[in-house]
């Protein structure tokens, strides 16, 4: 897929390149999405357990604003 003509707001990311964009392993984005509950949730596109997780670029950056913002204010 070519993510290239897509808007910034519709790309998405799967699970492993999550992982390194945030400089995490995978056993940390799962403690994110357990215990943060404004971690945005994963798209799957079958129903399947191994189905690819993708993650939607717009709220992975919201998320991470926010997350500054919080530190900011503190």
């Amino acid at each position: 897929m070519n993510t290239e003509a897509l808007p910034q707001d519709q790309k998405l990311i799967t699970k492993p390149n999550l992982c390194r964009a945030m400089d995490m392993t995978r056993s940390g984005i799962d403690k994110l999405l357990k215990n943060d509950p404004s971690f945005p949730r994963p798209l799957k596109f079958s129903d399947s357990q191994q189905a690819t997780c993708y993650f939607p670029v717009a709220e992975v950056n919201a998320w991470l604003e926010a997350k500054l913002a919080e530190r900011g204010a503190a």
